[in-house]
C-alpha cells in the first residue's frame, strides 16, 4: 500500500507461480537437461483477477469530490484508473521520458520472474518501472530482450540474485562451485573439447564441471554450470558439444568467472615451454666474471632465435590479456637480468624476473616482433603496434620504446611498454561505468543534446577515453555520421569512423577537413592547443554534438584552461553543456576486506568526514589475504569512476560571461555545489561510505585539502 501497487493481484500471480515450481516436470529444465522431453512448456491457466474495490487496490479512500459519473463507474466495479494524486508516502522519483512509450502499469505485468522479484522483495516497484521505460525504449529498436533482464542492470540491485531467482522460477537447480575439486575435474576433461569449444563456452560463462550416474546400470550425465540457464544459446552449444546427456545447473556469474580464470591461468602453453628446460644461456660471456664485454650481433641473433625467448615473449602476451592487464612494462635492472610489470588496477606488479638471458637478447625478441620497429636502432625512440589472437579474440598491442640510462655500461639499455587494447573492454552501458546517480543523470542529458560540447577531465589512466567510448555507444545510429580524430586509435568502435592521424594529417588538419565531411558526432582525442581548441568549439557551435577532453584536476579549471588558452568567454559559455573531472579509485575485494575499526580522526577529518558519518555508517579496509582467491593477497580487485559533474546551467554560463581578465574557478565550483554538484570528494566519501574502497585508497586518488 505504501508503493501504490497492487500487493493483493500480485499474491495471487505468486501462488501460480510457486506451483510452476514445484511442477514435477517442467518443460523447460526438461529441454535444458538434454532429457529430449516434448511437453509444451507449463504455463498458469489464465483467470479472472477477483474484482477488488478502489480503495483494497490504492489504500485510499474514493475522493468524493470527483465527478458523479467517475465515483459510479468505480462503484460499479469496471476498472479502477489511478488516483487523482499519489498517497504521501509514495517517494517521489523522477522517471526519464521515452517519447511514445506507454505510461507504466503494474497491473499490466506479463514478466513471471519480475512478479517473483516483486513478491519476494528482492526488488522495489520504482526499479521495475525505471527498467519498464529502458525496456520499452529497447522494445521499440527492436530488441528482443526480457524485461527481468534489463532489470537486472539497474545499478542499485545485485544481478546475480536476480539471475538466481530467474533460475529458481524455472526449475534449475543451485549449485555451489568448490575451486579446488571442480577445477582437477576440467583439468581431466581438458582434452574432450577442442580450443574453439573451449572459447565459445568461457564467452558464455559456461563450464562442465562434473558426472554423475542416473542410476545402476544407466548413462552417465554431465553436470554443467551457467549463470543464465534461460539462454538459448546455452541449449545450442551444448548440443553442439555431443555430450549426451547433461543436467544444467544455477552458479553465480563472479564464481564461474573466478573458475575460469584459474583455469586460464593454469594452462599457458608458452610458459609450460619456457619451464621445461632449465639450462642456462650462454652468450660467451660470465655474469660473474669482473671483466666486462660487448655481446656482439652474431652471438646476439643466435640467441634470439632460441624458441625458449619466443616462449617467454609469447607467454607474456597471453598472460597480459588473461589478467586484464592494461600495461606490460619490460626493462633491465643492474643485475643483468630482464624485470616483466604488469600494471593491473592502476598499480605496477613485478611478474617475472628472467636471469638466465642477456638483456638485450629479450628487448630485441620484442622488437623484432613488433611492427614498424627497428631492432637495430637503440638511441631513438620508436613506436610500433603487435596484434595476436588470445583465446580466440584479435588482441591489439601498441608498443612504445625508450632507451634509458644503465649503470652496466656493456648493456644498451632500453624500456619497453605494451599497452593492451582488447576491445571486449570497451563498455556500452553508462551505467557500468559506475557514476552516481545524478552525474549519471546530467551526463545522459548532455550527450542527448542535438549539439554542444561535452569535455572530460583528468590525469592520464583516470579512464576519460573509456568513459568518452561508453558515451559514443549511446549516440551511434546508421542514421549519424560519427567521426573520432585520436593519436593513437587506441579501441576500434563499430559504426565510428576513426580517422588515423599520420605525418600528413595532423590534428588540425584533420578537425579543418572534418568540418567538409557532413558530421554529426565529433571526438576529438585531446584539445592541446588554442587551435585544437577552437576548432573544436566551432564544432560545437556550428550545430555538432562534440566530444574531447583536457587535462586538469577539477571541472572548474578546465574552463579556466580555455580561457587561459585564448578561447573567448562567450564561445565558451555557449559551446560547453557539461565538464566532468574524473578519477579512477581501487574497489576493496568483497572476499576479504575487513571493518577498519579506528580511522584516524585527522585523517578523516581533512578527507571532510562528519561525526554523524562514521557514527552510522562502517567503514572497511583492505585484507592481507595472500590465499584470497579473488585478489592473491592484493586487498583491492576491479576500479570504478568517481566523478565531478559540471553541467552549464543558466548561472554558469552568466558567471563564464561576466569574466573579464580572468575566471574565478572558486566562484564557479561554489556556484555548481550549490546547484547540487558533487565534488570529487565528495563523491569518493560517498563510496568510501558505501564500504566499496577505503580511507587510505581515496586519500591516494584525491586531493583533500589540509
Amino acid at each position: 500500500s505504501e508503493t501504490g501497487f497492487n500487493w493483493l493481484a500480485l499474491d495471487d500471480l505468486a501462488d501460480e507461480l510457486d506451483e510452476a515450481v514445484d511442477a514435477p516436470e517442467a518443460a523447460d529444465a526438461a529441454e535444458a537437461s538434454g532429457d529430449g522431453l516434448t511437453e509444451e512448456p507449463w504455463a498458469p491457466e489464465d483467470a479472472e483477477p477477483a474484482p477488488y474495490t478502489y480503495e483494497e487496490v490504492y489504500s485510499v479512500p474514493l475522493d468524493e469530490s470527483l465527478p458523479p459519473e467517475f465515483r459510479e463507474a468505480l462503484a460499479a466495479g469496471e476498472e479502477a484508473p489511478p488516483p487523482p494524486s499519489e498517497p504521501a508516502t509514495t517517494p517521489e522519483r523522477k522517471r526519464p521520458v521515452v517519447p511514445g512509450v506507454d505510461d507504466y502499469d503494474p497491473l499490466q505485468m506479463e514478466d513471471r520472474v519480475v512478479i517473483k522479484l516483486l513478491f519476494d522483495q528482492v526488488v522495489q516497484q520504482p526499479h521495475v518501472e525505471d527498467a519498464w521505460y529502458r525496456w520499452k525504449k529497447l522494445q521499440r529498436e527492436g530488441s528482443r530482450l526480457e524485461l527481468w533482464r534489463v532489470l537486472a542492470d539497474e545499478p542499485e540491485l545485485n544481478r546475480e540474485t536476480i539471475y538466481k531467482e530467474a533460475a529458481t522460477l524455472y526449475g534449475f537447480k543451485t549449485i555451489e562451485v568448490a575451486p579446488p575439486d571442480v577445477k582437477q575435474f576440467i583439468e581431466a576433461v581438458r582434452s574432450h573439447f577442442d580450443k574453439e569449444q573451449w572459447v565459445r563456452l568461457e564467452r558464455l560463462t559456461v563450464l562442465p564441471i562434473g558426472k554423475i550416474k542416473s542410476g545402476e546400470g544407466k548413462a552417465v550425465r554431465w553436470i554443467v554450470a551457467t549463470h543464465d540457464p534461460l539462454r538459448p544459446e546455452v541449449g545450442r552449444l551444448l548440443r553442439d558439444l555431443q555430450l549426451g546427456h547433461y543436467e544444467v545447473r544455477y552458479a553465480s556469474e563472479s564464481a564461474i568467472r573466478e573458475l575460469i580464470e584459474k583455469v586460464r591461468l593454469s594452462k599457458n602453453e608458452f610458459l609450460e615451454r619456457v619451464a621445461e628446460d632449465d639450462n642456462a644461456y650462454d652468450l660467451g660471456m660470465s655474469y660473474e666474471s669482473e671483466e666486462v664485454q660487448l655481446v656482439d650481433e652474431d652471438a646476439l641473433e643466435a640467441e634470439i632465435s632460441r624458441s625458449k625467448l619466443i616462449n617467454l615473449f609469447e607467454a607474456m602476451l597471453v598472460e597480459a590479456v588473461r589478467r586484464g592487464v592494461s600495461d606490460v612494462h619490460i626493462f633491465p635492472n643492474d643485475q643483468r637480468q630482464v624485470e616483466i610489470h604488469f600494471r593491473l588496477d592502476g598499480d605496477l606488479e613485478c611478474w617475472h624476473v628472467e636471469s638466465r638471458i642477456h638483456p638485450e637478447a629479450f628487448l630485441a625478441v620484442v622488437k623484432d616482433n613488433s611492427i614498424n620497429v627497428d631492432r637495430f636502432e637503440r638511441e631513438a625512440a620508436q613506436d610500433g603496434f603487435i596484434q595476436r589472437h588470445v583465446d580466440g579474440t584479435l588482441i591489439r598491442f601498441r608498443v612504445s620504446v625508450l632507451p634509458i640510462a644503465s649503470a652496466v655500461q656493456e648493456i644498451r639499455s632500453e624500456s619497453i611498454v605494451i599497452r593492451v587494447l582488447d576491445d571486449r573492454k570497451v563498455i556500452a552501458d553508462l551505467a557500468k561505468l559506475g557514476l552516481q546517480t545524478r552525474a549519471l543523470e546530467k551526463f545522459t542529458q548532455a550527450i542527448n543534446q542535438p549539439y554542444g560540447m561535452v569535455i572530460l577531465t583528468g590525469p592520464t589512466g583516470s579512464g576519460k577515453t573509456t568513459t568518452l567510448y561508453a558515451a559514443l555507444q549511446q549516440v551511434v545510429s546508421p542514421r549519424r555520421n560519427v567521426l573520432t580524430v585520436e593519436d593513437p586509435v587506441e579501441y576500434i568502435l563499430p559504426g565510428v569512423r576513426q580517422i588515423k592521424l599520420n605525418r600528413k594529417l595532423d590534428l588540425e588538419g584533420a578537425l579543418r577537413s572534418i568540418l567538409r565531411h557532413d558530421p554529426d558526432v565529433v571526438m576529438v582525442g585531446e584539445m592541446r592547443d588554442r587551435q585544437t581548441a577552437e576548432l573544436a568549439i566551432k564544432l560545437a557551435n556550428t550545430g555538432h554534438l562534440t566530444f574531447s577532453t583536457l587535462h586538469t584536476n577539477d571541472a572548474p579549471s578546465a574552463v579556466s584552461r580555455l580561457y587561459k588558452m585564448g578561447v573567448e568567454p562567450f564561445l565558451i559559455s555557449y559551446a560547453i553543456n557539461l565538464v566532468v573531472a574524473q578519477r579512477l579509485i581501487k574497489k576493496l575485494c568483497p572476499k576479504c576486506k575487513q571493518p577498519d575499526e579506528n580511522p584516524e580522526a585527522l585523517m578523516m577529518e581533512q578527507l571532510g568526514f562528519k561525526a554523524k558519518d562514521l557514527k552510522n555508517n562502517t567503514l572497511f579496509t583492505a585484507g592481507e589475504d595472500p590465499n584470497c582467491p579473488v585478489c592473491r593477497g592484493v586487498g583491492y580487485k576491479g576500479r570504478r569512476a568517481i566523478t565531478e559533474t559540471l553541467p552549464f546551467s543558466k548561472e554558469i554560463r552568466r558567471l563564464i560571461l561576466a569574466s573579464s581578465e580572468m575566471i574565478d574557478e572558486e566562484t564557479l565550483r561554489q556556484a555548481a555545489v550549490k546547484e547540487g554538484m558533487l565534488t570529487l570528494q565528495d563523491s569518493a566519501r560517498s563510496i568510501v561510505l558505501n564500504g566499496e574502497t577505503s580511507v587510505r585508497e581515496m586519500m591516494h586518488v584525491v586531493f583533500s585539502d589540509v
